[in-house]
């Protein structure tokens, strides 16, 4: 099977998971935000991005890690992903065992300290996935990956029916949570005993390159923190929780479309470290030019069609009473093309072991959106949030952009994205013809427009076509 099949069925597995989960997450958050209102639905997001927070700032880029040295030589595959697994517990116990006690300090409803107490089992669970999915990355087995997702969704929506149907308040709520992010997390871990035996060991010489990987990206992602996190937790601070729960709804959307970005880029990384490693430049710039042009192939339309129809996604998503969360989801739509330029080449630093080189670009993308968010959001409340969400994701998608291409000698070509951007303009012009339609028939009706325009334009060429759908292997 070549490498171009290989990764695109590896993808399309992970995206037709994910297409489910999505649906079912927005789902959950229709159930959500429909049922809280806004100010309980503004305790919820207070709540998982004050655990999000915490669950970045000790993520030590464990996905992309995993992934970049169970792709090298240099140790036994079982006693490294164990080494991985006992690495990961060992450091997120230690860690979420203190945060109960941060949050006690804050001022919020007693309902979202409580909360905040006991969801940290749930970011427990997440930061062991985190190994498990590199272990699925590394394999190029995502469908894995995308089948126990999928199922802590359903765990998920499920729960969220029981609870609400029976009236139950805010905490049973975020119970449910909990109860999906852990099945998620047993689904992954019981299918990896089919590739590895997932127990935890403790090795030095392992955790000594373990951290010795890590530690320019867990710096790099501590500041990264600041400006991923930081706009809700300040707004949280400086204003009430209906404009967090207003804001929070139009961020889900926009955390929901950058899960994307990651997990293609996840599935390339390994592809990307195993030709540099090796000293294979032009299948590492053949593949290189394939990540940014599928990035760009994505990203290109989420922003114009969240641009034209916020308003009418928010009222579809989650209700009448969020559909003032369009206008700053319309602003937050330049930053998902900021996430998926940075996904591009943040994964490629981690793929040429380039993680110290890049870490002043998060170190300066932090302190100044840091002082952005402390200027705007106490004037402007959630519209100063939004811009700088913004200026933080393009800011770092172009730096990098720079210092991969410094480190790399590899010029992008720009032929594919013309086309990419012509296409996008056609659809924007149907998306405005058929404004008066329900968002329901406009999204698939945009959808066929620009895969039609993509592929006569010769975005994506015949050949690459017939090779991602023939199913007989080559040689």
């Amino acid at each position: 099977m070549s490498t171009t099949r290989k990764l695109a069925h590896n993808t399309a597995a992970q995206i037709g998971g994910k297409a489910i989960s999505t649906i079912l997450g927005l789902v959950a958050i229709a159930m959500m935000t429909r049922y809280l209102g806004q100010e309980q639905f503004g305790w919820y997001i207070t709540v998982i991005s004050f655990l999000g927070f915490a669950g970045i700032v000790i993520d030590f880029g464990l996905i992309p890690v995993t992934a970049q040295m169970m792709s090298e030589p240099r140790f036994d595959k079982t006693k490294l992903f164990q080494n991985l697994m006992g690495f990961r517990f060992v450091t997120a116990l230690l860690f979420f065992g203190l945060i109960p006690l941060v949050a006690y300090f804050f001022p919020y409803p007693t309902e979202v300290k409580i909360a905040i107490a006991f969801s940290t089992i749930s970011f427990l669970a997440v930061s062991m996935n985190q190994v498990l999915v590199g272990l699925y990355q590394t394999k190029l087995k995502m469908h894995v990956q995308a089948i126990a997702e999928v199922l802590g969704r359903i765990v998920l929506v499920a729960g969220l029916y029981l609870v609400m149907r029976y009236g139950a308040g805010f905490l049973p709520i975020m119970w449910i949570l909990v109860l999906a992010s852990v099945s998620y997390t047993i689904a992954l871990w019981m299918m990896s005993f089919r590739e590895i035996r997932a127990t935890f060991r403790f090795d030095w010489d392992v955790w000594k390159a373990i951290l010795v990987k890590s530690w320019p990206i867990a710096i790099s992602i501590i500041f990264n923190v600041v400006y991923l996190k930081g706009d809700i937790l300040l707004l949280s601070l400086f204003r009430d929780q209906v404009d967090v729960g207003v804001y929070g709804a139009a961020y889900r959307v926009v955390d929901i479309l950058a899960q994307m970005a990651m997990m293609i880029m996840g599935v390339i990384l390994p592809l990307l470290a195993y030709h540099w490693s090796r000293n294979k430049k032009d299948s590492f710039a053949k593949q290189y030019q394939q990540a940014f042009d599928i990035m760009m192939m994505l990203a290109m339309p989420m922003m114009v069609g969240l641009i034209l129809t916020a308003d009418k996604i928010m009222l579809l998503v989650a209700g009448s009473d969020f559909v003032v969360s369009g206008r700053p989801l319309q602003i937050l739509a330049i930053a998902v093309f900021g996430v998926y330029l940075g996904a591009v080449f943040g994964h490629t630093a981690v793929a040429i072991d380039k993680q110290k080189q890049t870490m002043w670009i998060y170190i300066s993308n932090a302190i100044i959106t840091l002082i952005g968010y402390l200027v705007f959001i106490p004037r402007f409340g959630y519209w100063g949030a939004a811009w700088m969400t913004v200026f933080s994701e393009v800011y770092a998608g172009v730096l990098l952009f720079f210092t991969i291409r410094h480190f790399t000698k590899q010029s992008l070509s720009f032929v594919t994205t013309r086309k990419i951007v012509a296409s996008a303009v056609v659809m924007a012009g149907v998306i405005w013809l058929l404004a008066s339609l329900s968002i329901l028939i406009i999204m698939p009706i945009a959808a066929v427009v620009y895969g039609l325009c993509i592929f006569l334009s010769g975005a994506i060429s015949k050949e690459t076509l017939i090779d991602i759908l023939s199913m007989k292997k080559r040689a």
